[in-house]
């Protein structure tokens, strides 16, 4: 397919609310409009209007598109990100907690620079590259204590692994050879090892997204976390939803968190969420039909 040079010219302001009414949008406040388009950009927003278009190539609107209707979905999905990075928070402190506990009690506190523990010796070398990176990088006043008494290239796990970022100890885990180990941690989730490590790398990926700001609500995943066969806690009954759209990530979100924090009130925050904004359509982020009717969302088993 041949290809062509970009050649549109950066507009002003007003005169992309122009352009958005000239494409068939209701703009009711134009200078909140143009306050909007200041400090989130035309480009950004245009990812939450996209669903509202009727013709897509020629970029025309819906009837009763409204720009008010744009802003509502982008606050959603912020709100949304904000819910769930804070969670996630709490699920990579526990995930890094079982890894270093186990491997540590049955190997040493330096197993993660022993090979031999590895599937690939290149993933592994490239991933203590990686945390020397981070190490070295590192300003915590424990790192600084380390350095000045110890001649060790790195820390034990226990201090090491606190500052290695999530994808270095997802990359970690997915190395590990197969074993009883590497079941024992993720059978403290109630999961197969291969599941975790699908749903480890879904995390790194989904934190990714919620850390850069980036559209969340309606997307369409393209790291996609796999379906536990037979998961020894509760988790969705439709085993036909996609786990390629946001429902099966808050899905899992809820499924760690019912062991991180059994007490947690993700569920009931998110319906706020949602009471908050009604317009939002749940069947764009993947919900099934009668989702709240499902034992996983029923917030009173938490």
């Amino acid at each position: 397919m041949s290809t062509i040079p970009y050649t549109k010219q950066l507009i002003s302001f007003e005169e992309q609310v122009d352009l958005l009414k000239d494409r068939g949008m209701s703009v009711e406040n134009e200078d909140k409009a143009v306050h909007i388009l200041q400090n989130v950009s035309y480009y950004r927003l245009s990812g939450y209007w996209y669903p509202l278009l009727e013709d897509k190539e020629n970029h025309v609107f819906k009837p009763g598109a409204t720009f008010d209707t744009v802003f509502a979905i982008y606050k959603f999905d912020s709100k949304l990100r904000k819910l769930i990075i804070t969670e996630l928070e709490k699920i990579e402190v526990a995930v890094r907690t079982q890894i270093v506990h186990i491997l540590s009690q049955r190997y040493d506190g330096y197993w993660f620079t022993n090979a031999a523990l590895f599937t690939s010796p290149t993933k592994h070398a490239k991933a203590l590259i990686k945390i020397a990176e981070e190490y070295n990088r590192s300003d915590e006043e424990f790192v600084t204590a380390f350095k000045n008494k110890y001649s060790n290239p790195f820390p034990p796990s226990w201090m090491t692994m606190e500052i290695t970022s999530f994808g270095s100890l997802s990359i970690l885990y997915s190395n590990l050879k197969p074993g009883k180990t590497k079941r024992e941690i993720a059978n403290y989730f109630g999961l197969p090892d291969t599941v975790l490590e699908s749903w480890l790398h879904s995390i790194v990926y989904l934190r990714n997204i919620c850390a850069h700001h980036c559209r969340l609500w309606n997307r369409v995943l393209s790291i996609r976390p796999l379906m536990p066969r037979s998961p020894k806690k509760q988790f969705i009954q439709d085993k036909t939803v996609s786990n390629k759209r946001t429902y099966f990530i808050l899905c899992m979100v809820i499924y760690m968190l019912n062991t991180v924090n059994p007490k947690h009130s993700f569920i009931v925050r998110f319906k706020k969420l949602l009471v908050e904004y009604p317009n939002i359509d749940v069947k764009a982020m993947g919900f099934p039909v009668n989702w709240e009717n499902d034992p996983l969302w029923q917030s009173d088993n938490n």
